[in-house]
């Protein structure tokens, strides 16, 4: 099973706001799954293209030794991802979390848990899973 962290933020993010989003996916996601999902089955983190560079981010991704799947957007936009009334219309007006762990994720992949959003509302991250291995 292959298993991605899809996370959205806005520009002011800092790294315990993605912290929080992911642990809170990953509780959510153990709870719908019935068993434990921690950060050592993550195989990646994704974001929107536009994003992935951001230092937030590229921080959680070394202290978690995780590659970092730029999303671009075309491909987020075709995501069946939840609407979301806080994303910019660049990005489909859908959750830019879920739809770039759908996306980074491959064919076949499906959400699991619900999408989390941070206790301060600047990161959201989503899980989704494929049985497709293949980086």
């Amino acid at each position: 099973m292959k298993l991605v962290a899809g996370l959205g933020f806005r520009a002011g993010c800092e790294v315990n706001s993605l912290c929080s989003a992911l642990q809170a996916a990953l509780d959510a996601a153990s709870t719908a799954h019935g068993q434990p999902i921690t950060l050592a089955h993550l195989a990646a983190l994704a974001t929107a293209a536009d994003k992935a560079q951001h230092p937030a981010l590229l921080q959680l991704a070394a202290e978690l030794q995780l590659p970092i799947h730029p999303v671009p957007l075309p491909a987020l936009a075709d995501q069946p991802a939840a609407p979301s009334a806080h994303v910019p219309e660049r990005y489909g007006a859908h959750s830019v979390a879920e739809a770039a762990a759908l996306a980074a994720a491959g064919p076949g992949a499906s959400l699991i848990g619900q999408r989390s959003i941070s206790p301060d509302r600047m990161a959201t991250a989503a899980l989704a899973f494929t049985e497709n291995t293949s980086p």
